[in-house]
């Protein structure tokens, strides 16, 4: 299997600095192997509001904003898929929830992760899980994407 991970930008979004790039997949790629599973190919595609509001509409029948919409291609312990994400959105809950956006986009850069690795958080219990994977996931962050 294929194993790329690819950042790409759409109407509306924000791109990653390239040079975050290499830092961001070796530290999925960690998450990825802590959890047992093996990377296939990612795609994150970044982009605005509207943007994913309409593919929420589309595909999933959900006429709501949100900041991540998960679509795997395989099933774990193969990480693989497209990972859309709102920067606009993860911008308004980083100001909502008063943290730095670099820490709320990395946030949700891993939530999709997790999905991936077949997290959900549809319920009370997985929602709590999927917030402590996360803040295990940010804990192994490379030093150098802090701040």
């Amino acid at each position: 299997m294929e194993q790329d991970i690819l950042f790409h930008t759409e109407t509306g979004g924000t791109e990653v600095p390239t040079a975050q790039e290499p830092l961001l997949r070796q530290w999925i790629e960690t998450v990825i192997q802590r959890k047992e599973g093996q990377a296939g190919a990612i795609n994150y595609i970044f982009c605005g509001d509207e943007y994913l509001h309409q593919m929420n509409v589309e595909f999933l029948d959900h006429d709501t904003l949100t900041d991540i919409i998960t679509f795997p291609y395989e099933t774990f312990p193969l990480v693989s898929g497209d990972l859309f994400i709102s920067t606009e959105r993860v911008a308004d809950n980083a100001a909502d929830l008063q943290v730095a956006y670099q820490d709320e986009l990395h946030r949700v850069i891993i939530h999709g992760v997790l999905h991936l690795c077949g997290q959900g958080d549809k319920t009370e219990e997985q929602a709590a899980e999927m917030r402590k994977l996360e803040d295990w996931a940010l804990e192994l962050r490379p030093k150098e994407l802090l701040g």
